[in-house]
């Protein structure tokens, strides 16, 4: 029960956090928007741990890099 309740907490957590990198990135705020982007797919990811969704744990496990990526370019290309 303690489980579903942490793993609703960081959907919603997480679906901000996604949402804001979204806006942020249709507004040209870059790198901001993948730091807000990205956290928001680690808190997914946890979640789909939690409740153990494959689904949720395929899509946000896989942006996991893609935004590491992201991360590590920024940091080596500034």
């Amino acid at each position: 029960m303690l489980m579903n309740k942490v793993a609703e907490v960081n959907k919603w957590i997480g679906t901000i956090l996604v949402l804001s990198g979204i806006l942020l990135t249709n507004l040209n705020y870059y790198p901001l928007n993948i730091f807000l982007h990205g956290s928001g797919v680690i808190f997914w990811s946890v979640s789909g741990y939690l409740l153990r969704d494959k689904a949720i744990l395929t899509n946000f496990g896989f942006q996991i890099p893609i935004f590491a990526f992201g991360i590590i370019n920024f940091f080596l290309t500034s």
